[in-house]
């Protein structure tokens, strides 16, 4: 009969197995090697070992001597396994990879792993399993908008600046306004979600007038200030800067972020913001409206209220946004900028370099 060889632990090794062991994040077949270990320096046989690890005995006999060869790196990982050798050479993947960023099929924008596979005689699986090891993916892209503002730089750290350190004694307000939403009326009602199964919301609808929702948001508490106005013009921009003024304490400054739109800088809203010297102006720049947090709030009542509803008239859906904008003000929860000016100036410049990289 063949005696295992006993397996002796020091206190820091002991302490690293129990560790292994117990912790829920590591993987349960370590979490067993780990176990077989500590049993086998107690003076279990394999045999017992296997019931309370929950292995075979060859298994326990098995990652008793990996642990004394390697010790617990060797219970980390398995040992090579034989099968049947790669079909794809580095030559072949090389070829996959050159066609899918070099080349187009004749009649699409780009390939599809079937179309790739016929072109060069492989397998759709075997495309598929290149993509995914190089990290490509044809099927996607993205939309990207690089502002050409001659004072890019100087109005992304004026507002950078007004989220990541706002002066004292004053509010800053990021206002924008969501135009030509649209009250459309579903022309049948749509099947409720079930199990296994999506809601429905039917494709054909009845418009029944748009409305523009005007809001700013309070970039310290997250609270919106609303107004639904029939038009957008600079009169009614006017009328939300007066309501504004009414909402707000009248000892604070107000520094307002919007965009580059004409209404915001009517001669007559010019007039009246010389009159109301506590409204300070900051202009994002041009082709950035990312940079305007409340488009985050634009968003999701987007998301959340209108997209999936549906209204018979225009007035219910102004009633449907008010009430939403209610709710939210009932408990605000702010959004934190993180990003930082330097950061976003970097990745702009990186963008640029790669269009006239691109371009020649």
């Amino acid at each position: 009969m063949r005696v295992a060889k006993t397996i002796e632990l020091d206190e820091h090794t002991e302490r690293e197995l129990r560790v292994l062991s117990k912790r829920r994040r590591v993987e349960a077949r370590l979490q067993q090697r780990a176990l077989v270990v500590l049993l086998a320096a107690k003076g279990l046989q394999n045999k017992d070992i296997a019931v309370q690890a929950g292995l075979d005995r060859r298994q326990v006999a098995l990652w008793r001597q990996r642990f004394l060869d390697g010790g617990i790196d060797a219970l980390r990982k398995d040992a090579p396994r034989t099968g049947r050798p790669a079909t794809v050479t580095g030559e072949m993947e090389s070829r996959i990879v050159h066609a899918t960023l070099h080349d187009k099929p004749i009649d699409a924008t780009h390939w599809s792993t079937r179309t790739l596979a016929e072109r060069l005689g492989v397998g759709a699986t075997t495309i598929r399993r290149v993509w995914r090891s190089n990290g490509l993916k044809p099927h996607l892209s993205r939309a990207f908008k690089l502002s050409r503002d001659p004072r890019f730089e100087d109005k992304l750290l004026d507002v950078v600046g007004l989220y990541m350190n706002p002066p004292e004694h004053a509010l800053v307000l990021s206002c924008d306004e969501k135009s030509q939403i649209q009250a459309l009326n579903r022309t049948q009602p749509g099947l409720p979600m079930k199990r296994g199964r999506a809601g429905t919301v039917t494709h054909d609808y009845k418009r029944h007038g748009t409305t523009t929702l005007f809001a700013a948001l309070n970039t310290l508490d997250g609270s919106v200030i609303s107004l639904c106005q029939p038009r957008h013009r600079h009169g009614e921009w006017l009328k939300f800067l007066r309501l504004i003024d009414r909402r707000t304490p009248k000892h604070l400054s107000l520094h307002l972020i919007v965009d580059n739109y004409a209404t915001h800088s009517h001669p007559d809203v010019q007039t009246w913001l010389a009159r109301h010297p506590r409204f300070v102006m900051h202009f994002t720049p041009t082709s950035a409206s990312w940079l305007n947090m409340v488009e985050r709030f634009f968003r999701d009542i987007t998301d959340k209220r209108i997209r999936r509803d549906s209204f018979t008239s225009v007035a219910e859906l102004e009633l449907a946004i008010d009430l939403y904008v209610a709710h939210h003000n009932i408990d605000p929860k702010p959004f934190i900028w993180t990003a930082r000016a330097s950061d976003i100036l970097a990745k702009v410049t990186r963008a640029k370099a790669a269009l006239v990289a691109s371009a020649k």
